[in-house]
């Protein structure tokens, strides 16, 4: 029994100076330093968010998109760190790969430069916040929401489900929808016929009732701005109107306040009105031309 195992030792001992086992080690070394990484900014985050909260603050939203990068940077090292040992262990010079590297890079500067821009123009827009995870983002003709940033690239996703994968060197302007706090801008068309003082009267009324609102009353900060008559159109009388909202909750006032709103404009008569097209219909020379109104929508 002794020398069975004394037999053992020998070969395992044998296998691990010949370096065998220490591929394995290092992988397995670097899946639990990603593992816990992965782990750690997770609960971190978790840390961070707080359930009953509408919407999160500035600095939280700023930890978490910084959490995201050191997600990003933190794989970087790790892949660099398994990659070093691997080729330590099996002999290889890692001196001359790197100098080999630089040669290459050099040949491909071009394409570097691209690289170079994306780290630098991320690091700009991550320490001067100009937007952050979880806003909601315009940039070029690509918007939605910012579901991940790193030093290289955004990630957008827009109303469709649709990933949008943005190189942080071709983010030139931004319109960041979300900052600080958001506005529902409303315009509402009524007919000529109706007084749009009383009209205006009544969609202050409206915006109230929201605000008494136990959900909504949370949403809207300040009561409804009236703008007042903002155009004259074909068939109807543009009022404009603005809300300061929580950010990214603009939308859904607005779309509760236009439910509300119609709703009250049913009950006192007040006309929404849709265009109207009057036809012409020619006859035979000499019976003229014989009129006909239709309420049909252009």
């Amino acid at each position: 029994m002794n020398v069975t195992n004394f037999k053992w030792n020998e070969i395992l001992r044998a296998a691990w100076e010949s370096k065998a086992w220490k591929p394995l080690v290092i992988l397995l070394l670097c899946w639990g330093f990603f593992i816990a990484l992965k782990f750690g900014l997770r609960r971190f985050e978790r840390f961070l968010s707080r359930g009953e909260v509408i919407r999160e603050n500035e600095a939280i939203l700023r930890l978490k998109t910084f959490s995201h990068v050191l997600k990003w940077l933190g794989s970087i090292v790790i892949i660099g760190f398994g990659l070093y040992m691997m080729l330590e262990n099996f002999g290889i010079n890692v001196a001359p790969l790197l100098a080999g590297a630089g040669i290459v890079g050099l040949a491909l500067g071009f394409g570097g430069q691209y690289l170079i821009r994306d780290l630098i123009n991320g690091i700009f827009i991550l320490f001067e916040g100009q937007f952050r995870v979880n806003d909601v983002v315009k940039i070029g003709d690509l918007g939605g929401l910012v579901e991940s940033m790193n030093l290289r690239v955004t990630q957008l996703r827009d109303l469709e489900g649709r990933v949008i994968y943005i190189p942080n060197g071709e983010i030139k302007t931004v319109i960041n929808f979300t900052k600080g706090y958001s506005q529902a801008l409303l315009d509402i068309g009524v007919a000529y016929k109706e007084n749009v003082d009383d009209v205006m009267r009544v969609m202050k009324d409206v915006s109230k009732g929201m605000r008494q609102d136990p959900y909504f009353g949370k949403l809207i900060l300040e009561d409804m701005e009236m703008l007042g008559v903002d155009a004259f159109t074909d068939s109807a009388v543009i009022i404009k109107c603005r809300m300061k909202t929580l950010p990214i909750k603009q939308w859904e006032v607005a779309r509760e306040y236009r439910r509300r709103l119609k709703n009250k404009f049913d009950e006192l008569g007040i006309e929404i009105p849709f265009p109207h097209r009057t036809l012409y219909w020619g006859t035979k020379q000499g019976e003229g031309m014989q009129k006909s109104g239709t309420g049909a929508e252009s």
